[in-house]
């Protein structure tokens, strides 16, 4: 498990970068989307994986990889969004503040994995990466389902874990990809 973990690490080292060079351009321009609107960012890009996957032709060059990555920020993002609520001006003097919570978000969804494979004992690295991209589908579909009955859930769970759910399948997605030569961890 400790490689999984060291693998996570990793990973979201990357997608950290990505965030920080990201605000550097765009400032948190971001915090200005409700929730709803996030997650048709994340089902764009999940749509967009699972249409590479079943396509034999893929007409825009950019590699999944990179969507998958967007995945994991924008699960972070909408983690943050349920958190601290939208704003109609983002500041740039939030950032100090966004960052802060970027690194708790990552750190209980990291706790979170563990958690999950010690109870799975790792069998996410038996499942093929197309399984990966339909669990995300599942996943915001039904976020999608809690934002349309105004989160008033009866049995499931709330909008947080599904975010988490959605972030440790990229992470097991660009692992499958970074041990078939795919993409690179470090």
């Amino acid at each position: 498990m400790s490689k999984t973990i060291g693998q996570f690490d990793q990973i979201l080292s990357k997608t950290k970068e990505l965030f920080e060079a990201k605000s550097k351009d765009y400032g948190p321009s971001w915090r200005v989307f409700r929730p709803s609107s996030l997650t048709d960012q994340l089902y764009i890009k999940a749509s967009r994986i699972r249409s590479i996957e079943t396509k034999s032709k893929q007409m825009v060059e950019d590699d999944i990889t990179g969507e998958y990555l967007a995945l994991i920020n924008y699960s972070i993002m909408s983690i943050m969004q349920y958190k601290l609520g939208l704003t109609d001006n983002p500041d740039v003097s939030e950032m100090d503040i966004l960052n802060k919570e970027y690194d708790l978000i990552v750190q209980e969804t990291r706790n979170l994995l563990e958690a999950k494979n010690h109870d799975y004992g790792e069998a996410w690295r038996m499942m093929r990466l197309s399984s990966y991209t339909d669990l995300i589908l599942v996943k915001l579909l039904r976020l999608k389902q809690m934002e349309q009955n105004e989160e008033e859930n009866i049995v499931s769970e709330g909008p947080k874990s599904n975010y988490q759910d959605i972030l440790n399948y990229s992470v097991f997605a660009l692992i499958k990809l970074s041990e078939i030569g795919k993409f690179k961890l470090t």
